[in-house]
């Protein structure tokens, strides 16, 4: 499959190709009708450096099929036929399905081939869409899922924030640039607008948060992602100038996250799913066990028809439970990002985000020192995101 391969080569093409060949491979392209003019335009003059210009070609034409990335593949060998063993296309067979394991040693995302009915343990690198005929199947089960809004004229958002470089050299989060990159990809190919922001302050992140609730897009969305990295405690998120001598710490706090998006907060998603990912450790202890079984008193609950619940549609994946540290190795990136990603490409097109979140839970059943954690679901729906519909 060519447009695999194209995708599997994605980042040292990106890193690889000169300025002079990605021009000759523009002009190629659009010669053979794989680029028109328009597209052509915006490779070049919407992007200023060789690297975005790059990464928005190869991204364009794999995602027109395995055709046009074919002709792409042939016109690299053409054009630097260096550059195209250095890719691997002399020698490399299409990948194969690959088995997943808890520490998996690929640096950068490697499509696989994928089939509908796959094994749980096989993973895939590329978004599998979802077919017409399932998305009208779960449609006819009324009530029981979001009902999502059609692709011409929807506008969904997602906010990205991670926090990479603190004032204190030894904070660095070498490594997180990997989630951001897998992060955002995901997000984009899930149909969502990416608002991203990179180091910010505690008080940054909140004003962040707050600007994008108000955003007028989400009265025309179905759904919104909400993505935080950074270093954490066990309820806030630690800005960028955090210092534990500092009376007044740099934080902030998780609980801010929801109040700026809930009901009051944010009108525009009410009744809407709102998918939070925090990917910060909560305590400095090794894999620390948290269950809670509690129930809230409902002795107090009020009925009104002129009333809406405060915090309602949420649902929130944490990278490990309450009191424990997250890991991240420090060129691949998280295992929480990277299992997520994995899980969501592989699945996406047939489970609904609780299943696929429980998935991720169960890639680390076999790693004692971390647990990820579902918190706060108020979902009251099944929630299919239907990649590619």
């Amino acid at each position: 499959m060519a447009a695999v391969k194209l995708t599997n080569v994605r980042t040292k093409f990106v890193e690889k190709v000169s300025a002079a060949v990605l021009k000759q491979l523009l002009d190629d392209l659009n010669g053979g009708r794989v680029l028109n003019e328009e597209e052509m335009e915006s490779v070049l003059e919407e992007h200023k450096a060789r690297t975005d210009k790059a990464r928005c070609l190869i991204d364009m034409v794999r995602k027109k099929g395995d055709k046009s990335s074919q002709k792409m593949i042939e016109y690299i060998k053409e054009r630097d036929e260096n550059l195209y063993d250095e890719l691997g296309f002399a020698t490399a067979p299409t990948p194969l399905p690959q088995q997943a394991t808890p520490m998996p040693q690929v640096a950068t995302p490697m499509p696989q081939v994928s089939v509908e009915n796959q094994d749980e343990s096989i993973v895939s690198e590329v978004l599998l869409t979802c077919s017409e005929q399932f998305k009208s199947q779960k449609l006819q089960e009324g009530n029981g899922i979001y009902k999502p809004q059609d692709k011409p004229g929807r506008k969904r958002l997602a906010l990205l924030i991670n926090n990479v470089k603190f004032d204190r050299e030894s904070m660095l989060r070498r490594g997180a640039e990997k989630d951001e990159e897998r992060m955002e990809f995901l997000l984009k190919e899930l149909g969502y607008e990416v608002v991203k922001h990179r180091d910010l302050s505690g008080e940054e992140m909140d004003s962040a948060v707050k600007d994008f609730s108000k955003r007028k897009e989400h009265a025309e969305s179905d759904s919104t992602f909400v993505v935080i990295m950074s270093h954490g405690k066990r309820d806030a998120i630690l800005g960028v100038h955090w210092d534990s001598l500092n009376p007044k710490p740099d934080v902030f706090p998780i609980d801010k996250m929801y109040n700026h998006l809930n009901t009051k907060g944010c009108p525009g998603l009410r009744n809407k799913p709102k998918v939070i990912l925090i990917q910060a450790c909560r305590g400095g202890e090794d894999g620390s066990v948290w269950m809670s079984d509690g129930m809230q008193d409902d002795s107090a609950a009020i009925e009104s028809d002129d009333m809406e619940h405060k915090e309602k549609d949420f649902i929130s994946l944490l990278s490990c439970t309450p009191d424990t540290k997250s890991y991240r190795h420090v060129e691949k990136g998280t295992f929480f990002v990277q299992y997520l990603v994995e899980e969501f490409n592989t699945h996406a097109h047939k489970d609904h985000v609780e299943e696929l979140f429980t998935k991720v839970m169960r890639r680390f059943e076999k790693f004692p020192r971390q647990m990820v954690c579902k918190d706060r679901t108020t979902l009251s729906r099944h929630f299919y995101l239907f990649p590619g519909l």
